[in-house]
């Protein structure tokens, strides 16, 4: 029987409607996707500290505390009688005052453990707390400054201040001062990381290389007054950890010695000099308002100078003498004779801002940078007894009289306050370090400081561009020179990439350091050894500091 109209119409109908749903099936079936690609992961790793030992130390009594009347009292007997009572009250009374002076006693004891300390200080006073990593005992420390002891090593400085300084004249003179500067630049690109440790507790404010050959011994001042040194390629007694892969592990061995008090950002370290004579001691200047030098023979840490409540930013002690000069966050420069009682002092208030040390060159936070010439200063009499000091507004009357037109040699404004400005080992050459992201290179003649009168001009022959936004986290940037008088002048600082930069007193980039596979941070804080040219420390805002040198060096 053939099929009606209406049934066609409805099988074509069923027929429609089960082809859309096989279509909408197949539009929701899921889709395949995928794999996000990893995001790669940072192949610099920073170093691992070994597990160390904790020394073993006096736990300190707790501090007596108020306990009020009612929780302290006794149990009363009831029949007590007024002898009794009156013997009762009588001994909670004694009891009463001895529980308070204890506990004035122990408060002091508080504030005391938060002051400066000026006193000598021994080594085991220095450690104090500190934990040891394997095979790095406080005998180990001071057979280490002991060995230092077997030869004087005065500080350098160049003998003739046209070192380096080579004839244009028919045209060989730059061809000779290329093949220098090409020959430096060799040596100091092989540099390679040889050697990683978390030398300091927290960030690196200062560094100074020790001038023995021998040995790689730097030492690191940190944000909280701590010095450590480093001996960076020191054998360990023991393996590392398993755990620890070997590329990670710290080379060589450190102490950590707490130089300044309290141990807090009051205390930074701000400079580190050895004595220039035979650097058989070292000096440390701190936010602590104090300046220490630790003698390698004793190993007694004693206070060399003392102000009350003006932070040191800067020190230097001139070769071959028993100087020293200080500068500080009120614009004063001072000139300590070391042999003297430190209550004999001459102090110069050479800025209105913080400022940072024949000729000395000052940097200030008013962007300034102004030289110098303190055989003016030396001339006014020093008060028998007592401490000279000469006012900003004295010293800006004595440079503008007739006696004293040459007490300031130069000046510059730069764009935005300078953080350092420092001359080279030969007396020649200044290279300053600005928040305005610049480094700026001065070349002053000898024949100008021989006269008698200001510079006539103070105009820097060069400007390189350098982010020097360090910011709140980091250690200011500091251009550092070179203290080896007998290569062709450099200088080094840290770079915000991660690298460290090394420049010729030309302006010439003769390096750029960096490893990405080791190096993780901004490497703020540099120095260089002064004999040595393939020697090149740096340290960053966590404590961990590099030694840079050639790859042979790790194989030998």
């Amino acid at each position: 029987m053939p099929k009606t109209a209406y049934e066609l119409e409805r099988e074509a109908n069923l027929k429609n409607a089960a082809a859309a749903s096989a279509a909408t099936s197949k539009a929701k079936a899921p889709v395949a996707k995928s794999k996000p690609t990893p995001k790669p992961k940072v192949a610099a790793k920073p170093v691992q500290p070994l597990k160390r030992e904790k020394r073993t130390v006096a736990v300190a009594e707790p501090t007596p505390r108020r306990v009020s009347a009612r929780l302290r009292q006794s149990t009363i007997n009831p029949d007590e009688t007024p002898v009794q009572k009156r013997k009762r009250e009588q001994e909670d009374e004694a009891k009463r005052r001895k529980d308070e002076e204890e506990r004035l006693a122990a408060e002091e004891r508080a504030r005391e453990a938060k002051r400066p300390r000026h006193y000598e200080l021994d080594l085991e006073t220095l450690a104090g707390h500190e934990e040891w990593e394997p095979g790095s005992t406080l005998s180990g420390l001071n057979s280490s400054l002991q060995s230092l002891l077997h030869t004087r090593h005065p500080r350098r400085v160049a003998v003739n201040q046209d070192a380096f300084v080579f004839d244009s004249i028919g045209g060989g003179g730059g061809k000779r001062e290329a093949a220098e500067v090409a020959a430096l630049s060799e040596q100091l690109r092989e540099l390679k990381v040889v050697a990683r440790a978390k030398v300091t507790q927290d960030r690196v404010y200062s560094a100074a290389y020790h001038p023995e050959p021998t040995k790689d011994l730097i030492f690191f001042g940190d944000k909280h007054g701590q010095l450590g040194i480093w001996d960076a390629r020191a054998p360990l007694d023991e393996e590392g950890e398993e755990d620890v892969e070997p590329e990670q592990r710290e080379a060589g061995k450190y102490w950590r010695l707490q130089v300044h008090w309290p141990s807090t950002s009051q205390s930074s370290i701000s400079c580190i000099k050895f004595d220039p004579i035979d650097a058989h001691s070292v000096y440390t200047s701190a936010y602590d308002c104090t300046v220490r030098s630790l003698s390698f023979t004793s190993g007694i840490s004693r206070e060399v100078f003392a102000m009350e409540k003006v932070l040191i930013t800067s020190m230097d002690v001139p070769p071959a003498s028993h100087e020293m000069w200080l500068s500080d966050a009120e614009g004063w420069l001072t000139h300590l004779d070391l042999r003297e009682d430190k209550s004999k002092r001459r102090a110069y208030q050479v800025s209105d801002h913080k400022v940072g040390t024949h000729i000395p060159s000052t940097a200030s936070n008013n962007r300034s940078l102004k030289v110098w010439d303190v055989r003016k200063l030396h001339k006014h009499p020093t008060p028998r007894g007592g401490v000279f000091e000469l006012g900003l507004e004295d010293v800006n009357k004595l440079s503008q009289s007739k006696d004293g037109p040459a007490t300031l040699r130069g000046e510059w404004q730069h764009g935005k306050s300078v953080t350092s400005a420092y001359w080279d080992p030969r007396g020649r050459s200044i290279v300053s370090t600005s928040y305005d992201d610049a480094l700026r290179i001065w070349d002053v003649r000898p024949s100008l400081m021989t006269k008698d009168a200001p510079f006539p001009s103070l105009k820097p022959f060069c400007r390189l561009r350098h982010n020097c936004q360090t910011g709140k986290w980091l250690t200011l940037l500091k251009a550092q020179w070179s203290p080896n008088p007998d290569v062709y002048p450099h200088f080094t600082i840290g770079n915000m990439d991660h690298s460290l930069d090394i420049f010729g007193c030309k302006g010439d980039l003769l390096a750029k350091l960096s490893d990405k596979d080791r190096i993780s941070a901004t490497q703020a804080v540099t120095c260089t050894h002064s004999s040595i040219v393939e020697r090149v420390a740096s340290g960053n805002g966590s404590g961990r500091c590099v030694l840079w040198a050639p790859a042979d060096l790790v194989e030998d």
